[in-house]
């Protein structure tokens, strides 16, 4: 059997919220910002979402990707720090970036060489591994989260019930609508700001006012937000680019982390060769001369210095020490500085913090 014919075999019909209806059998999608018109027997830009008789099935009933491990990967830096996560993905994206991290999941059914296995798993087995491993946080992620929105929510709302703090990694291209949708059951949003270049977004596949309106339209929702930008020398990296960048982020809030990680040569894009720790250097002080109150240089541990730690604001006592996914020292007091008592934004929660985490390990679940 096809993968294809697998994908298919795993749907349910979308949430109402995320579909409308048009004339002729055809219907539009709303869970990103394609708001795909599909005819029946068609699927939308990601090609996971397909209309049958009228109806869009969406993916469900699957993970491809399900593991522990530490919430600093996503990255979120200012939530449960030295905590894990539980983090599980579905396939298929609605972007087609060539540098792309995760291609194998992300760009299935569009390219060949993008072949994942999936394993058949119940919402309710996902939620009962992360209490088991008592992990405060899951996340939808490896794939892009708004195109497999159905699947998260019906997993996020028995996580709900369970305490767990849940989140979303994505590109950012999302519809005011899927936003409402998941706003109920997700708290934690980490966006992708690949570029500030209109041009350079639609050779990804969008439109960069799209993730603006994104960015500034979960801040006022009350999502927590963090926002990467992976630079890619040649691409993104310019100091013009870097300055628009870290500016709008700051005119949506100058509390908002700015992760700025390093590239490696993936998927169809070879060169140029990775990001040098200088270039990441540069780039964090384009962010800290914008107002940005935390920006952290990532991907290559060790290599710049005291930037991927968490320091105050105010009094710039290291707060948070890393190296890496390593939590090596947390001081925070109740979420503010230990030293000065100036608030630290966050999502820092009631379990203790474990200097020295920073496992990653696979879950085994039953494969059907």
């Amino acid at each position: 059997m096809s993968l294809k014919s697998i994908l298919n075999n795993h749907t349910k019909e979308a949430a109402t919220e995320l579909v409308e209806i048009l004339d002729g059998n055809s219907l539009r999608c709303k869970s990103c910002g394609n708001r795909c018109v599909i005819k029946d027997g068609g699927s939308g830009v990601c090609r996971v979402r397909f209309n049958e008789n009228g109806h869009l099935h969406v993916p469900w009933g699957y993970v491809a990707g399900l593991q522990v491990d530490p919430i600093e990967k996503k990255p979120f830096y200012h939530v449960f720090p030295g905590q894990d996560a539980l983090s599980f993905g579905m396939l298929g994206c609605n972007f087609h970036c060539s540098f792309c991290q995760n291609w194998v999941s992300s760009q299935t059914l569009r390219d060949d060489q993008a072949v994942a296995k999936l394993t058949v798993v119940k919402p309710e087995e996902i939620v009962a591994l992360a209490v088991r491993q008592q992990a405060p946080v899951m996340v939808s992620t490896y794939n892009e989260p708004l195109i497999t929105a159905d699947w998260a929510v019906d997993i996020f709302r028995l996580a709900r019930q369970e305490g767990i703090v849940c989140g979303f990694v994505s590109n950012g291209y999302a519809t005011p609508e899927v936003l409402e949708y998941i706003r109920p059951y997700v708290d934690l949003y980490k966006i992708d700001l690949k570029s500030f270049n209109e041009a350079k977004y639609r050779e990804l596949g969008g439109v960069l006012q799209v993730v603006l309106d994104t960015i500034k339209r979960t801040f006022d929702m009350g999502f927590w937000v963090e926002i990467v930008t992976l630079l890619v020398p040649g691409f993104n990296d310019s100091e013009e680019e870097l300055k628009r960048i870290t500016g709008y982020i700051a005119s949506v809030s100058e509390d908002i982390p700015w992760h700025v990680t390093a590239f490696h040569p993936d998927y169809k894009m070879l060169t140029p060769g990775p990001t040098r720790a200088e270039q990441l250097i540069r780039a964090y002080e384009i962010g800290k001369q914008a107002g940005l109150k935390y920006v952290y240089a990532g991907n290559l541990p060790g290599g710049v210095g005291t930037r991927e730690d968490t320091c105050c604001p105010n009094c710039e006592t290291a707060l948070i020490k890393r190296i890496g996914f390593r939590v090596q020292k947390c001081s925070l007091s109740e979420g503010s500085c230990s030293n000065c008592g100036t608030s630290i934004a966050g999502v820092w929660g009631e379990k203790p913090i474990v200097p020295g985490s920073g496992r990653v390990h696979s879950i085994p679940i039953e494969k059907r």
